[in-house]
C-alpha cells in the first residue's frame, strides 16, 4: 500500500474493539487470533470488512498524480537523491521509496493507530503479548514473482534492527528474535517490559527480500533499482529531477480490504525543486498538478494567477485532526555554549512571533506552545493530581516551574524588537555568566557567543532575518548559514549545527517514537530525531511508563507530564502551527466525499478523473 512516508506507521498508535489488543495480559488468560491490531485494542473494523469507509471502492485506476515532496524520513532527501537504500543512514534517498515495500499489516487514515492484514492475513498472540506469530497470505509476492515467505519477515527485522538506520535501530531494540516456524508463519518475540505499540511498529515495517539480498550488500549506498512489494514499483527518474513510482498491474493485495478503492493512479511522480518560489511557478504552469502550500504569504497573495481564477486550479483547506506536533528552531544542546538552560530560554526571547505572524504570514497562524500541540495530549494550566503523582519523585530533579503552569512563549508587543523581552533575555544571559564587551556578548570562558541557523533553502529568510537581527541587539554574533540539501542532511545527521528547523509530529498514541525523540540514548547515535540532544533520565524514565501505559487515559497523563519537562528544558524556539491541511491542485482528480480523519488522504484515496482532463485539455 502506497504512503507518503512510513513515518505515520512508525509512530502510530490506537483505536478499536477487543481482540487487537497489545499490551500483555494477565496469566491465565488465553492466546487469542485477530484480524487487526491495536494500541488498546479498539479496533472500528470486523474481521469481515470489505473496504475502508473513506474510499471510494468503485474508484478508476489510470492516470498520473504529480506533486512535490512535503514529508520524508529515515535518510531521504526532498531536494535530490544518490541511492536507492532508504533504510540506512548513508546516502540520500528519494521520498517515498519506503512505500515500495509491502509490510505485514496496514492502517486506515480514520483511526489512531489500528493495522490490519496485508501481507500477513492474520495474528496469533501468546497470552503475555511477547509473542506473535503473523500468518502470511499466499498470494502476497514481491515484484519479480517469488513469494514473500515468513524467512524474508524474520531477516528483514533482524537485518532492520542489526544495521538498518539509527531510527529503526531505537525503534526494534526490544524485539528478540524473529524466526520462520513455517514457510508462511513467522514468529516474532519480544522482550519483557516491551513498549505497548512495538507491535505495531513491527506489523508496519517493510517486507525485504532475504534472496536478493543475498547477493548484495544491505547496508551499500547504490543506485541499483530495489526489489519491493507493494502497490508500486520504482519507475523512471533523474536525480535532482524527478521520480516516478509505477503501479503494479495486477498487483497482489489490490484487492484487500486494506487496499481496495486506493493506489489508483498508474504514476505517482515527485517532482525536485531546490526553491520554493521555482516549485510554485512550476505548479502554476501546470509541470505538477497538487501541491501542498506551507508558506502563508503565497496562499493569501498569489493565487490569484487566471488557472484559478477560471476554476482550472482548485483551491482547499483540509482539517487536520493529527496532532500539530513541535516546528521550531532546535538548539543543539550537545553543543557547551548552549548547555545552561537560560542561554537556551534568552534565545527565544528574541523571536517575535506576533510581529512575524502579522507582517510575514498574514495572521494565519497560531504560536505553538507544547510538543503535543493541537492534542489532548498537551499540558495545559497547574498539573492534575495523577500528574503530580507522577512527577512527585523527581522534585529537585527537575526545575520547580514543571509543578506549575508549563512554560509557554510570552507574546511580545508585536513591535518586531520587544524591549522589555529583550531586557528579559540580557537579565538571563547575565546570569548564565555572560558578560558583554564592546557590544558584543561573551560566553562565561570569554568567547564571543556565536549562533548560525542551519538550512538548505530560503522559505524561512523572511522568519529568520528578524530573529537574527534582534540577537545581534543583544551582542550575539547570528547569521544564517544556508548550505545545499546533500550538505545539510550531512550535518544534521552528525548533528554539525547550532540551531535548525525542523517539524516533528507524535501520534495520538505516541510510544516508541519518544524514545527516537527525546530519549538520552537517541541522541547519541547519529542521524536520530533527537536533533536537540535532549539527555534528561527524568524524561527516559518518563518515555518508558508512557511505552506500558495500560489505557489510553494513563498514557494522555504520562504524556502531559512528558509535556511539562520538555517545555521547561527550552530545548528549541518553537514555531507555529494551524488545524488544517491547504492545498491546491488542478482540476484533474475525484476524491471520496468523506477524507480519512487523520490524513489528507491525496494521493492515496485520490483517482484520475478522465471527463475532468478532457474538460481541462
Amino acid at each position: 500500500m502506497f504512503r507518503p512516508s512510513r513515518r505515520s506507521v512508525l509512530t502510530l498508535a490506537a483505536a478499536g474493539a477487543g481482540a487487537g489488543l497489545l499490551g500483555p495480559r494477565a496469566s491465565g488468560q488465553a492466546e487469542r487470533e485477530t484480524h487487526g491490531i491495536s494500541s488498546f485494542g479498539d479496533l472500528k473494523y470486523g474481521p469481515d470488512f470489505k473496504h475502508f469507509d473513506f474510499v471510494n471502492p468503485g474508484a478508476p485506476k489510470g492516470g498520473t498524480f504529480i506533486h512535490s515532496p512535503s514529508s520524508w524520513g529515515f535518510n531521504q532527501n526532498p531536494n535530490t537523491f544518490n541511492t536507492m537504500n532508504t533504510f540506512v543512514l548513508r546516502g540520500d534517498a528519494p521520498p517515498q521509496l519506503d512505500g515500495i515495500y509491502a509490510s505485514l499489516m496496514a492502517g486506515g487514515g480514520d483511526e489512531p493507530d489500528s493495522l490490519y492484514g496485508l501481507a500477513a492475513e492474520r495474528v496469533r498472540i501468546s497470552a503475555d503479548g511477547l509473542t506473535y506469530r503473523f500468518r502470511l497470505r499466499d498470494i502476497a509476492r514481491f515484484h519479480d514473482g517469488s513469494p514473500i515467505t515468513a524467512a524474508d519477515v524474520a531477516w528483514s527485522l533482524t537485518t532492520l534492527k542489526e544495521k538498518g538506520h539509527p531510527i529503526l535501530r531505537v525503534l526494534l531494540r526490544d524485539v528478540a528474535g524473529a524466526e520462520a516456524e513455517e514457510e508462511r508463519l513467522v514468529k516474532v518475540t519480544f522482550a519483557e517490559g516491551r513498549a505497548r505499540d512495538l507491535p505495531l511498529t513491527v506489523a508496519g515495517m517493510p517486507i525485504l527480500s532475504k534472496a536478493y539480498y543475498a547477493t548484495r550488500d544491505f547496508e551499500a549506498s547504490t543506485m541499483e533499482l530495489p526489489l519491493g512489494s507493494s502497490a508500486y514499483k520504482v519507475g523512471r527518474f533523474e536525480p535532482g529531477r524527478f521520480i516516478e513510482y509505477e503501479r503494479v498491474k495486477d498487483w497482489w493485495g489490490e484487492k484487500l480490504p486494506v487496499s481496495v478503492g486506493q493506489n489508483n493512479f498508474d504514476i505517482v511522480r515527485l517532482e525536485f525543486f531546490r526553491d520554493r518560489d521555482v516549485a510554485f511557478e512550476a505548479f502554476k504552469s501546470r509541470a505538477y498538478t497538487f501541491r501542498e502550500e506551507f508558506t502563508a504569504r503565497v496562499w493569501a497573495t498569489q493565487y490569484d494567477f487566471p488557472a484559478v481564477r477560471d476554476g482550472r486550479v482548485v483551491r482547499k483547506e483540509l482539517p487536520d485532526e493529527t496532532p500539530s506536533g513541535a516546528q521550531g528552531w532546535f538548539i543543539n544542546t550537545r553543543r557547551p555554549k548552549f548547555a545552561d538552560r537560560r542561554v537556551r530560554e534568552a534565545l527565544g526571547l528574541a523571536f517575535d512571533f506576533e510581529w512575524t505572524n502579522k507582517n510575514v504570514m498574514f495572521d494565519a497562524y497560531k504560536r505553538t506552545h507544547s510538543f503535543f500541540q493541537n492534542s489532548p495530549l498537551m499540558a495545559s494550566g497547574p498539573p492534575s493530581p495523577e500528574e503530580l503523582a507522577l512527577l512527585e519523585p523527581f522534585r529537585g530533579k527537575v526545575a520547580e516551574e514543571v509543578f506549575g503552569t508549563p512554560y509557554s512563549p510570552p507574546a511580545s508587543d508585536g513591535s518586531g524588537q520587544d524591549r522589555n523581552l529583550l531586557r528579559r533575555a540580557t537579565a538571563l544571559l547575565r546570569e548564565a555568566g555572560c558578560t558583554l564587551r564592546d557590544n558584543k556578548l561573551l560566553d562565561p570562558q570569554g568567547q564571543p557567543l556565536t549562533v548560525e541557523f542551519l538550512d538548505f533553502e530560503n522559505s524561512l529568510e523572511r522568519h529568520t532575518q528578524p530573529f537574527v537581527a534582534n540577537l545581534r541587539r543583544l551582542g550575539i554574533e547570528a547569521g544564517i548559514r544556508r548550505v545545499d540539501s546533500a550538505q545539510y542532511q550531512s550535518r544534521l545527521k552528525d548533528y554539525d549545527f547550532d540551531m535548525t528547523v525542523r517539524r516533528y509530529s507524535l501520534s495520538l498514541t505516541p510510544g516508541e517514537g519518544m524514545r527516537s525523540f527525546f530519549g538520552s540514548a537517541s541522541g547519541r547515535e547519529p542521524g536520530s530525531n533527537n536533533l536537540a540532544g535532549i539527555a534528561d533520565p527524568v524524561l527516559d524514565a518518563l518515555i518508558e511508563k508512557a511505552l506500558v501505559a495500560s489505557s489510553r487515559a494513563e498514557l494522555t497523563v504520562i504524556c502531559k507530564a512528558i509535556d511539562r519537562v520538555l517545555r521547561a528544558g527550552r530545548y528549541w524556539v518553537p514555531n507555529w502551527y494551524k488545524g488544517s491541511h491547504t492545498i491546491a491542485f488542478w482540476d484533474l482528480f475525484g476524491f471520496p466525499e468523506t477524507k480519512p480523519r487523520y490524513s489528507r488522504g491525496a494521493p492515496a484515496t485520490w483517482w484520475y478523473d478522465q471527463a475532468k482532463a478532457a474538460k481541462l485539455g
